[in-house]
């Protein structure tokens, strides 16, 4: 038996052997965490399993049209009194992506660890870790292969939004035939593609465009114009009257300028807290630079929370990818 499938074997029997669990997925929620939170809940569902859906903070609204969205618990404003003695992670790349849940955790609880970030670091009692997979949500899929749970819309849905969010819509390079074999079987249980893309890739908020106009005046080359950066302040937001779900997107419009390698988006999410998040192209792995910075992610995508000023924090960045590039900040 090879090494995935004896994993998968082992996630499918904790969801068999314990009876009420805690699920979550990582602070600030992607599409991918989302799909993949909701998308335990319904296998659970089916095997007459009990649960609480939680996330440290605010899901984005622009997921609400999946199925159980109603369930997924704020804990910052619907704090939790009970222990839990099985947990399910999905997509944490580590534990600290959890964010403060750990009180919700019973004195022995035994925790599942679902996940596809190279930068993982095994945290769980149980590690379903495949970094071969496009998202966590395709790992999920096998699980509930494994488990001979029925595929249904819903189900087909919330898995088939984890695929296409973490592929950029099918268009990255980790989009490999699985992916599109497995999204096109979810097709045929009803998932509406054009419906889900416009939704989860296309639709903005006017307050993202706001934000946007504002961060794009900011925008700076550097490295020899190999780094792009753009930076939103917690002014930016009090001054747009945007939230921090809106600043969503805003590394991509670096990464995609013509020449260079890296982008970078710098995020005040509160005083003294600067949300760094990193894309590439070819040349640079970021999620080594993000692990140096105590974050993680994929050698493409990638990013890290610090403490710190802008101007602390786009300085602590900068030597680090000064080395990353080769190239010297303002050379």
């Amino acid at each position: 038996m090879n090494h995935n499938r004896q994993y998968t074997l082992e996630a499918a029997r904790f969801m068999r052997e314990h009876d009420r669990f805690l699920v979550l997925s990582h602070v600030n929620p992607d599409g991918d965490a989302t799909g993949s939170a909701l998308g335990v809940v319904l296998i659970l569902e089916q095997l007459g399993k009990d649960y609480v859906v939680v996330n440290e903070g605010e899901t984005p609204s622009k997921f609400h049209f999946l199925p159980r969205f109603d369930r997924l618990r704020n804990l910052s404003k619907q704090p939790l009194d009970e222990k839990f003695g099985a947990v399910i992670a999905v997509d944490c790349a580590d534990e600290s992506r959890m964010g403060d849940v750990r009180s919700l955790f019973g004195s022995e609880a035994l925790l599942l660890n679902i996940d596809h970030h190279p930068t993982n670091d095994g945290f769980g009692t149980v590690n379903l870790i495949r970094t071969d997979a496009a998202a966590t949500a395709e790992i999920l899929f096998e699980v509930a292969e494994e488990l001979g749970v029925a595929f249904n819309e819903e189900l087909a849905l919330c898995i088939y939004t984890g695929l296409l969010t973490d592929t950029g819509g099918f268009r990255y390079s980790n989009t490999s035939p699985r992916v599109m074999e497995i999204a096109s079987r979810l097709l045929s249980y009803g998932v509406k593609p054009g419906e889900v893309a416009e939704r989860c890739l296309e639709e903005i908020t006017f307050a993202h465009v706001k934000i946007l106009r504002r961060a794009l005046q900011n925008l700076q080359l550097s490295h020899q114009n190999l780094v792009a950066t753009i930076t939103v302040s917690i002014a930016d937001f009090a001054e747009t009257g945007a939230e921090r779900e809106d600043a969503g997107g805003l590394v991509n419009y670096c990464r995609n300028i013509e020449g260079v390698e890296v982008g970078v988006s710098f995020v005040e999410s509160e005083p003294g807290v600067v949300k760094v998040s990193m894309r590439a192209r070819d040349r640079v792995d970021v999620s080594v630079i993000a692990k140096q910075l105590g974050g993680g992610g994929h050698a493409k995508a990638a990013g890290c929370t610090i403490r710190g000023s802008l101007p602390e924090v786009k300085q602590k960045v900068s030597l680090v990818l000064e080395e990353a590039v080769g190239v010297k900040t303002d050379e």
